[in-house]
């Protein structure tokens, strides 16, 4: 069983075999190499992926050049610039590789076109796309209710991993903090 599908088989929804090929037939392989990108702000964007292996950052960037990381995703998520595939506007958001990546790639028009034909198809996004609003809620909480102490200690248990694959700022812009900052918290651990 694929990634994709014990992803899948997580939410309360029963696919059938008819739906569950005709989900997975939209899907194909593609690779990023690190630091190329899945989206790009001021473009219209129509794709979205699974993240088989590697780690991506999604994030903004100000006018003054500063980058403030929105995401850092993992294997196992999904990754798109979801305000721009729903709206159809322009992309505001970047997505890259920070480390080489192996994406399973959908078109969204593919997806909303199964909609129709499979109605667990779209009980199934909607999960997801619940799970996802509770994430990115709890994420706000963790900012405006908790030290940094704190956001550092539920991003280690959140992402394990991580600290060893990717640059430290990247960690603290995910956090919210500075560099300076991080290595400080890091410090009082040791």
């Amino acid at each position: 069983m694929t990634a994709l599908q014990k992803f899948i088989k997580q939410f309360p929804v029963v696919l059938s075999e008819e739906a569950l090929a005709a989900l997975l037939g939209i899907f194909r392989p593609t690779s990023l190499e690190q630091y190329a990108y899945f989206a790009m702000e001021g473009r219209i964007e129509t794709s979205f992926g699974f993240v088989e292996s590697g780690v991506l950052r999604a994030f903004y960037r100000a006018k003054s050049g500063k980058e403030y990381n929105k995401s850092l995703l993992e294997p196992g998520e999904f990754v798109g610039a979801y305000s721009a595939l729903i709206s159809g506007q322009l992309n505001h958001i970047n997505i890259q590789a920070l480390t080489p990546c192996n994406i399973l790639v959908a078109d969204y028009r593919q997806l909303t076109a199964l909609f129709d034909q499979y109605q667990a198809i779209e009980r199934l996004v909607r999960h997801i796309s619940e799970s996802y609003y509770l994430f990115l809620e709890n994420k706000e909480l963790q900012i405006i209710l908790h030290t940094v102490e704190e956001r550092y200690e539920f991003f280690k248990q959140a992402h394990p991993t991580l600290e060893n694959l990717i640059p430290q700022y990247h960690i603290a812009s995910y956090l919210g903090i500075t560099p300076t900052q991080l290595s400080r918290i890091r410090a009082k651990k040791l």
